[in-house]
């Protein structure tokens, strides 16, 4: 009665006395794709805006969506003040399209953030007074 049942579970299920060696072609492995930055979920990237032209890559940049921009901004700055005005200009209406943030810090640098970030600014800042000089 046993042998019966086991042939019939034999037949429903399959043999399973496999000859694992007669299978060891039958396989491909597939490499995965390698990824720059495939762990990171965001990317801070700096950027030295010398020309007006300069600023296309940085816009690029924002609009893959994971990059958060710090723009040098000096050099421009020292040598073309319309054409710097024209510049940011420009990447404060693609953070504004992108639903980012924008913000200077120092008189050198720009942060621009896509949609996922914001730059935090501090609505009460407190002027710190020297009390040493009593």
């Amino acid at each position: 009665m046993k042998e019966a049942l086991n042939k019939i579970k034999e037949k429903i299920s399959g043999s399973r006395d496999y000859d694992y060696e007669d299978y060891a072609g039958d396989y491909l492995e597939v490499e995965p794709e390698k990824k720059e930055f495939s762990m990171a979920k965001a990317v801070i990237r700096p950027f030295v805006i010398t020309d007006f032209t300069d600023i296309k890559p940085v816009l690029d940049a924002l609009r893959e969506g994971s990059t958060i921009v710090l723009l040098n901004i000096a050099p421009l700055r020292d040598k073309d003040i319309v054409e710097l005005k024209r510049a940011v200009n420009k990447l404060k209406k693609t953070c504004d399209a992108l639903e980012g943030d924008i913000a200077g810090f120092g008189e050198d640098w720009i942060v621009a953030t896509p949609n996922f970030a914001y730059v935090h600014r501090d609505r009460h800042v407190e002027e710190i007074s020297d009390t040493s000089e009593e």
